[in-house]
Formats: C-alpha cells, sequence, structure tokens
C-alpha cells in the first residue's frame, strides 16, 4: 500500500494559481480572437464543424440544431447557447461587413429582435468561408490538435486567406481584459496588406491614405478623421461616429429629417431607445418643431422618420439629435487579440505583419506538400515509362514468379532465384532490374491498357506536366518574391470577387453645437401622488383645480420651474431632478414617476420628504434615524447640482427614519417599537453637519428602536392612534432630550 503524502500550502496561493489559470482558459481558449484568422474558437469550431458535415454554399441548408450539436458533441463543449449565438453572428449581415454563414430563417433584425430557437433556422457556409478560411485544409497546412476528449483532431488555427481581423472585427469580454475590434472594407484591407508585403517600412499615415479607417457595415459617418492616426498606432482609442441624416420636402412646403443610416452601436434595443430618447425630448419640451416620429425601416434599410413644423431650423435639429441623443456615439477601439499564444493589443502594422507572417507560412506548407505530392507522382511515372521500355521482360518475370512478393523483389533489386525465365539472356536483363518500391508497386497494379499507344503518350504528357509543376513549386518555396506574386495574385483575385464599395464616410467632422433655449422662469405647482407619480403645471390651473389637486395629491410644491426638486430618502440620500424635466401640461395630463427623472429608485428606497431646493435653502433639515440618532443640518449644505449625494451619515444597519423641515419652537414626539413615548423641544436636537452621525434623541433598551417620529408646532393637538387607543401627544409629559420616555400600555 503506497503511503499518502500531505502537502501543506497557503489556500490564498492555491486560489491565486487556480483563478489565474482559469482566466487565461477565458482569454485564449474562449474570449479572444486569433491574430492569424481573426476566429474565437467557437466560431472556428463552428465553421469547421459544417466543413466536415459537408454543408457548403452549394448543398442544401441544414437545421442549426443538427449543427449546433455536433459542434458541442465534437469540438466546444461550453453550452449550446454560446455556439447558436456565434452562428447567428456570423450570419448577420448588419454585425458583418463579411458574413460567413448562409442563414436561411429568422436570424434577427437590426433592431434587436432574437433569432429563431435553433431548431426552426437553418444555415450553410457562404463560399468565401468555403475559399477563404477552409480551403486546403487537406494539405497539411495547418497543425490539428486533439479535441477536448482527444476522440477527434481539430484544426489550431483556420487557414485564412485575408486579414479576416481586420475585415470582421471582434468583440469579446475576457476576465480583466476585453476586445473591440472595428470592421474593415475587404478592398481597402486588402490593399493595406499588399502595400505592407511591397514595403514593410511603410508608415501608418501611408496605410491610412489606402485604408481610410473602419468601415462599419451600417455606415454612417467616423468624425474624428485625424484621430485615427493614433489609434491605429497604438491599438486603441475612441472612434466617433454619427449617423446619417437627410432632409427631404414634403406637403406643405414642410420638411422631414430622415435617419438613413445608424452608429454601429446603435444597433439592436438601442435604435428602440434613440426612439423613446427623441420621444422624450418632444414630451419634456426641449423641442417643439418635432410633430411626428415613425419608424420606416425594413429588410431595404434604416429610415427612422421626424416630420417637422412649418419652418423649422433642421441644422439645429439635427445637431440636438447629435447632442442629446445616440445619434452619435464612440466606439471603443481596443484591438486585442491572441498572438503567439498569448494576448496583446496590437498596433495596424502589427496586425499586418501577423497576417503577413501567417499567409507567407500558409503557403510555403501548401507548396511543400503540393511539392512531395509531385515528386511522388514523379518517381511512379518515371518507373511507368521504364517499365513501357521493358514491358516484355517485366511480363516474362510475371509470368515465371510463384508469388507475388518474388516478382516485386526482382523488380526493386534485380532477384530472380526460383523464377522461370524462357532465356539466360532474359534473366541476366531481369538481374539489372531496380525500379523503387513505389515504381515496382505501380508496375504491378498496372492495367494492361495502359500498354496502348495513345496511353503512353498521355503518361508522358503527364510527366511533363509534373516536371513544370515541380520546377514551379520548387520556385515559389525557394524565391521570397514568387511566393509573394502568388499571394498577392490571391489577394486580388478575394478583392475582386468578395470587394464592395465602402459605407462609412471618414471626415474631420464639425462639432455638433446645440444651445437650448434658455426657459422662461415662471411659478409652476409640483403635484406628487402617493406612488411617487409627477407632474406640474402653471399656477392658474392649479387654482382652478385646486379641491380636487389637494385631495389626489401626497406633496404640492409651490416652485419655480428652474428649481430643483430634493427628495430625501430612509437609506440617507438626496436625489435631485430638474423640473423642466418633469411634464409639464394641463391638470389632467399624464403624470409620470419620479423615478424616470432621477435616480430615486421606488423599488429600493422610501421618500420621507420632498421639498424645492429653494425650500431647502432657506430652511433646517431635521434627521432622526431607527437607531435613535439625530441631528439638523442647514438646507445650506444642500447646495448640489448632483443627481444624487449623501444627506446623512448612518451606523451600521441603520436607516432613516424621519426626514423634515424644522420651523421655530416645535415639539417633537419619539416613539419606540416597545411603547415608550418621549416628548421634548425640537430645538435640543443641535445642529450638525451633514457628514455627522448626530446625537442620541432617545435612550432605547437592547433590541428596541424607533418606529415613529413626530413634529407640531407647541400648542396644536396633535392625536394618534396607538393599540386602538386614542393618544394625546401634545399632552404628553415634557421631557428633555436623550430620556427613556414614557410607556403606554394599550
Amino acid at each position: 500500500m503506497s503511503e499518502e503524502m500531505i502537502i501543506k500550502t497557503e489556500y490564498s496561493d492555491i486560489m491565486q494559481k487556480s483563478y489565474i489559470d482559469y482566466a487565461m482558459s477565458v482569454i485564449v481558449a474562449r474570449a479572444l480572437p486569433d491574430v492569424r484568422d481573426g476566429l474565437k474558437p467557437v466560431q472556428r469550431r463552428t465553421l469547421y464543424d459544417m466543413h466536415e458535415l459537408g454543408i457548403r454554399s452549394d448543398r442544401p441548408y441544414r437545421k442549426c440544431a443538427r449543427i449546433v450539436g455536433d459542434t458541442m458533441g465534437k469540438y466546444h463543449p461550453h453550452g449550446d447557447s454560446s455556439i447558436y449565438e456565434a452562428l447567428v453572428v456570423m450570419s448577420q449581415d448588419f454585425k458583418k461587413g463579411l458574413p460567413l454563414v448562409d442563414g436561411h430563417g429568422n436570424f434577427g433584425s437590426i433592431e434587436g429582435d432574437g433569432a429563431a430557437a435553433m431548431r426552426y433556422t437553418e444555415a450553410r457556409l457562404q463560399k468565401v468561408s468555403e475559399e477563404a478560411l477552409l480551403a486546403d485544409l487537406d494539405k497539411d497546412i495547418v497543425d490539428f490538435v486533439p479535441n477536448f476528449d482527444e476522440t477527434e483532431k481539430e484544426p489550431s488555427v483556420l487557414p485564412a486567406r485575408i486579414p479576416h481581423l481586420l475585415i470582421n472585427g471582434a468583440e469579446g469580454i475576457a476576465v480583466g481584459m476585453s476586445t473591440s475590434i472595428p470592421p474593415h472594407n475587404l478592398g481597402e484591407t486588402i490593399d493595406a496588406m499588399k502595400a505592407y508585403m511591397k514595403n514593410p517600412k511603410v508608415t501608418v499615415e501611408e496605410l491610412l491614405e489606402i485604408m481610410p479607417g473602419p468601415d462599419f457595415p451600417t455606415g454612417g459617418i467616423v468624425v474624428n478623421k485625424d484621430e485615427l492616426t493614433e489609434i491605429y498606432r497604438t491599438g486603441s482609442g475612441k472612434i466617433r461616429l454619427r449617423g446619417k441624416v437627410e432632409v427631404e420636402k414634403i406637403k406643405g412646403g414642410r420638411e422631414q429629417l430622415v435617419i438613413t443610416e445608424i452608429p454601429y452601436t446603435m444597433i439592436g434595443a438601442n435604435i428602440g431607445k434613440f426612439l423613446n430618447d427623441i420621444g422624450t425630448l418632444v414630451e419634456t419640451k426641449k423641442t417643439t418643431e418635432i410633430v411626428d416620429i415613425t419608424n420606416q425601416s425594413s429588410k431595404e434599410g434604416i429610415r427612422i422618420v421626424l416630420e417637422l413644423r412649418k419652418g423649422a431650423d433642421t441644422e439645429q435639429l439635427t445637431n440636438m439629435l447629435y447632442k442629446k441623443t445616440r445619434l452619435e456615439d464612440t466606439f471603443g477601439v481596443n484591438m486585442l487579440a491572441v498572438a503567439d499564444g498569448r494576448p496583446e493589443t496590437l498596433g495596424l502594422i502589427q496586425i499586418l505583419d501577423h497576417a503577413v507572417d501567417f499567409q507567407f507560412e500558409l503557403n510555403t506548407r501548401k507548396y511543400r506538400t503540393l511539392l512531395n505530392k509531385e515528386l511522388d507522382k514523379k518517381e511512379i511515372q518515371e518507373g511507368l515509362i521504364k517499365a513501357c521500355d521493358v514491358i516484355d521482360l517485366i511480363i516474362e518475370v510475371l509470368r515465371g514468379s510463384r508469388d507475388l512478393k518474388m516478382a516485386k523483389a526482382c523488380l526493386m533489386s534485380g532477384k530472380t532465384e526460383g523464377i522461370h525465365f524462357r532465356s539466360e539472356k532474359s534473366r541476366k536483363l531481369a538481374a539489372k532490374l531496380n525500379f523503387t518500391e513505389r515504381q515496382a508497386s505501380a508496375i504491378l497494379e498496372m492495367r494492361l491498357y495502359r500498354l496502348i499507344g495513345l496511353e503512353i503518350e498521355a503518361l508522358m504528357k503527364e510527366h511533363q506536366a509534373t516536371m513544370k509543376n515541380i520546377a514551379r513549386y520548387s520556385d515559389i518555396l525557394n524565391n521570397y518574391d514568387e511566393m509573394a506574386k502568388v499571394i498577392i495574385k490571391e489577394l486580388d483575385r478575394f478583392k475582386k470577387i468578395y470587394g464592395s464599395s465602402r459605407r462609412t464616410v471618414i471626415e474631420n467632422g464639425k462639432e455638433a453645437v446645440f444651445v437650448e433655449k434658455k426657459a422662461e422662469e415662471m411659478p409652476v405647482v409640483l403635484l406628487m401622488d402617493r406612488f411617487g407619480y409627477c407632474r406640474t403645471m402653471d399656477v392658474p390651473t392649479y387654482e382652478r383645480n385646486k379641491d380636487a389637486a389637494d385631495s389626489e395629491s401626497r406633496h404640492v410644491i409651490f416652485c419655480k420651474n428652474t428649481d430643483r426638486l430634493c427628495i430625501f430618502t430612509d437609506s440617507g440620500k438626496l436625489h435631485t431632478a430638474k423640473i423642466l424635466d418633469l411634464p409639464f401640461g394641463k391638470f389632467r395630463d399624464k403624470a409620470f414617476p419620479v423615478d424616470n427623472y432621477s435616480n430615486f429608485d421606488s423599488a429600493r428606497e422610501q421618500m420621507l420628504c420632498v421639498l424645492s431646493m429653494e425650500e431647502l435653502m432657506n430652511g433646517t433639515i431635521l434627521f432622526v434615524t431607527r437607531q435613535g440618532m439625530s441631528k439638523a443640518v442647514n438646507g445650506r449644505e444642500y447646495d448640489v447640482r448632483t443627481r444624487t449625494s449623501a444627506a446623512t451619515k448612518l451606523g451600521e444597519e441603520d436607516k432613516v427614519l424621519f426626514a423634515g423641515l424644522k420651523g421655530d419652537n416645535m415639539q417633537l414626539v419619539l416613539k419606540s417599537e416597545e411603547g415608550y413615548f418621549l416628548r421634548f423641544a425640537a430645538d435640543e436636537i443641535p445642529e450638525k453637519k451633514k457628514a455627522a452621525v448626530g446625537v442620541r434623541a432617545m435612550k432605547l433598551s437592547d433590541g428596541d428602536c424607533l418606529d415613529g417620529v413626530y413634529l407640531f408646532e407647541k400648542g396644536t393637538e396633535q392625536m394618534i392612534t396607538y393599540k386602538e387607543k386614542e393618544v394625546a401627544l401634545h399632552k404628553l409629559k415634557q421631557a428633555g432630550r436623550d430620556q427613556k420616555g414614557t410607556k403606554i400600555r394599550g
């Protein structure tokens, strides 16, 4: 029995090593593309599996579920959703400038609609995938490695004949790093690669004259042309993208803005968000010139129409769309890829360098394989030609041999023992035979019809062609310039067949200048109901509907439209919102949740106090927490413009129970869960800074906490019901701060 050995080690060291191993696995084996073929493992495996299943461009479509299941079972055991998602993305022409998969069925839309389930959709390879990514796999052109369970072999990289990483770009999130490579025009990228091959010292500036920048499938306009040089030199930066807006004349002398191209970053749900943002601009009266919004987009392309009022300023409106919506957006570039087995951020020249090296490696392996095949053919052809010259002798050897082994030995090394010859002369001639093993096998397998004169002529021609091929392949393998010509010729062929015109315009666009019209200051009334739905209206409208407004609203605030709304919450935060952002209109107009206009979250926080900023600046806020802490804070400490800030400091697991304006000569009654009531003058609570925890307002027993706070003017009646019994708070014994209080029994 073998002895057990216990290895003692630090737990943190084990965790650190395990996490680093996991992170590197995600980075290299799942999330990042390889610089050579521009594919992530899941994409590479899916394409290779389709190739192996024979789902070519000229064959019928096959169910995606079949492809996904086969890929998962053979090569990618990481769940079907990731494989199907990769398959779908490779078929979407609005995400990939060069789709690699030909999808049949519902493969989603540019507006964010998902693809149908894999049991409904079908797919096959695009012709470009077969020719540019999967060709010549049978020529030992790339290394094959065992799959996850070592039952199959898969290519470690696909033999990409084009700089695919640049053409289709890539997106991926790994552990601690992410990649974001924009797509480029196929023809321009090939021209840039050719320029680098002809002059390895070419500069980024010179390359950008050939390939000006990204070419997004959705078109659009890149407006920071001057910054692209640095982005492509370093491999990271931000590209500013705009949608394309056209002005069209319509009936009645009016005009409409038509968005025909969108930024690449707007693909999916962001189109719906863009339409909502325009609706919000109209609702909040940021613009009154948009009459109607319609999304007329179809398979033919994007068409979002904004119908305008007569005499509308189209330039001002266009600038507003660029400034206030995602019609102008940034595409973060981080050209991170796996190069030589490790993740690396690469500039344009480095990517082209890897691509060119890879092409030379592929072609070296391809032509070496082809040369070896031709040399084998040459050997056999020469043996057959030589055999035709001595065919009578060979027939005599075959007829005189007892078995195949004896005949083969004679052909290869002239061994004549045991073979019956017609004459001694034939035996002597047979002893001189020295065919190679391959030649001997070919002679023994040769059919008699090959002895026909025309067949011998054909054999001679084949031999001549073989010799030409050997000379050609040797020249390519031994001459850099010849191999470069072969690569360039192939690149030109792909450009001619699959090249397309540029979609994205690249320029130095003017900064979109949009000056908001300053709202005319006016007094308004803000109404908020108990659910947090709010709206504003002018004072006359409120006065006409005063009774209904007061009965339906929890908060009625008189303020100016240029003021800010302040919301204090039980989590100790202050949320603010511009009054101008809130819906303004008639009394019965629709109200909206205040959550939409501020960071307040009604699902997580409770609203304790709602004030205008002007009220807050002129007053003092009183805070009381569940654990009995209290303080008063001068309202001027909250003169902030941020949407959310800390209103007070809280102890561990404490919450604000009460927040409200403190007036002069006011009484405060605190009630605990165990039924203790404490009444004292509110002025006894000292004024502190907002960052202070405060002072104790009431002594509480262990496990007890406050659950009621009542603030009222001295001399006024204040009644509450406690355990079905009326309690007059104004008649409770007057005490001081930080006392136990009086227990009231039900």
